[in-house]
């Protein structure tokens, strides 16, 4: 339960981490829908003068990312072979040529030619090969088992280690969680959370203390029937604004009804601080660009609100195509790709791009060989990263061997990750502001595939 005093020590909270329940943090999200306290962990949190927003996309279902980044001259033969029907044409492909030695000729999806124009400006760069891993790990470890994630391949264990990056037990508390409550002293005059989620619950953001503030594309929804005079709802207004008023002995009671007036305050503010008119009322990709346009109100309103860091989490889903992977991909991808390029340009308009970075997640990629047309469960896949802040037009990491028994493949092309989703999440948790120091409060098992001392990113893309 969350009290008056939250003196908790900076190493005590990352223990609490891993035995929270989801289940009391979603009563509580559903309750408050906003953070009630700031966590006295944070209160050493340094004073930003700055403001950051982080936005991930999480694309659940499992993209086959192996037909948004796709090999080409030399190394297609070896993409065409594996994938058989699910291969797109080569002259079909978006080349791109990245600044970065990668080794090979990549192009892109047809269907992401905004995605292109960003790449080729600068704004954006793919890393290759992400996944989780509980260590560097090779086929022979696989092969015997060794120092695996739980549950590889299983969609609901593989959201859950992206989200919380630790893939060897199971915890209820995200990594971005973990940053808000290193992060969210920057925060702490706003009745808002620093973590926002414009597409309900789940666990990316839940921390010790802090819990996400759940909108939708069309805002925050405000208690029903308060505000309106007709029927009972006078009635209904002057019972609550009474319960409000009490005082109360007992802590149940006191606590849900400071928590009820919080959440109605929250809602108030929030209101106000997203009705600023932006620079563009509508974005590409339909449903998509619309919970973008939230984000964007949300970022716009950041002085209202009174944040210097603000945390965003965006799902699209239907991405497991265990058939016809090639229609709905052509479907699915420009869709991304639209919606990516209006956001970017909507973030330059605002004069925001280097402020906010967006990227892309999903549980895993698809197995290389064809299941009928589809493909099945597999691990190591790619992802991209957006915004001015970016290292732009670079491939990072390394893009692998796509033949049909290649040193990474596990079976039927289920390729092994050879980038941790831990280098991933410290690269955006530093550019956040997290220090060095406090990498393993986030990510305890960073040290396994970074050394802290390093002078350097864990990857390099910011």
């Amino acid at each position: 339960m969350l009290t008056e005093n939250n003196n908790i020590g900076r190493r005590k909270f990352i223990g609490q981490a891993s035995c929270a329940a989801v289940g009391s943090t979603s009563l509580m999200s559903m309750l408050t829908n906003l953070l009630f306290t700031n966590s006295a962990v944070a209160q050493n949190a340094p004073a930003f003068t700055d403001y950051k927003a982080m936005v991930c996309l999480f694309l659940p279902g499992g993209n086959d990312s192996f037909n948004m980044l796709v090999p080409m001259g030399g190394a297609y033969g070896d993409y065409a072979t594996v994938r058989q029907d699910l291969a797109l044409p080569q002259a079909s492909l978006l080349p791109i040529t990245p600044i970065n030695t990668i080794g090979k000729q990549l192009g892109l999806h047809p269907g992401m030619t905004g995605i292109k124009s960003l790449f080729d400006a600068g704004k954006l760069s793919f890393i290759a090969n992400i996944g989780s891993l509980v260590r560097p790990t090779t086929l022979i470890d696989f092969n015997n088992g060794a120092s695996l994630p739980y549950g590889v391949f299983s969609h609901s264990d593989q959201q859950e280690q992206w989200q919380t990056s630790i893939p060897d037990v199971r915890s209820g508390i995200g990594w971005a969680g973990r940053t808000a409550d290193l992060l969210v002293g920057a925060n702490r005059n706003s009745a808002v959370s620093m973590n926002i989620s414009i597409s309900g619950n789940n666990l990316w953001q839940v921390g010790n203390k802090v819990v996400p503030y759940t909108v939708n594309a069309d805002g925050a929804a405000k208690l029903n029937g308060y505000s309106d005079s007709w029927g009972l709802n006078p009635i209904r207004k002057a019972a609550i604004d009474n319960m409000l008023a009490q005082e109360y002995s007992n802590v149940l009671d006191k606590t849900y009804t400071r928590m009820k007036g919080n959440a109605m305050d929250a809602y108030e503010l929030f209101a106000q601080a997203t009705s600023t008119t932006l620079p563009a009322d509508t974005l590409g990709g339909g449903p998509l660009g619309n919970s973008l346009r939230q984000v964007a109100k949300i970022i716009a309103g950041r002085n209202t609100l009174g944040v210097k860091r603000q945390i965003f989490y965006v799902q699209w889903g239907g991405w497991d195509f265990h058939d016809n992977v090639l229609n709905n991909m052509n479907t699915m991808m420009p869709i991304v790709s639209d919606a990516m390029k209006s956001f970017y340009d909507l973030m330059l308009a605002m004069g925001v791009a280097n402020d906010v970075t967006l990227f892309s997640a999903s549980e895993f990629g698809r197995s290389l060989t064809s299941n009928a047309e589809g493909s099945d469960h597999a691990w190591g896949g790619n992802q991209f990263v957006m915004g001015g802040a970016v290292n732009g037009k670079r491939v990072f990491g390394t893009y692998p061997d796509l033949f049909s028994g290649n040193p990474l493949d596990t079976g039927r092309g289920r390729i092994i990750p050879t980038t941790s989703v831990d280098e991933h999440s410290a690269e955006l948790a530093l550019w956040m502001g997290v220090s060095k120091s406090d990498l393993p409060l986030i990510l305890p098992n960073i040290s396994r595939f970074y050394n802290l001392s390093s002078t350097v990113n864990p990857i390099g893309f910011m």
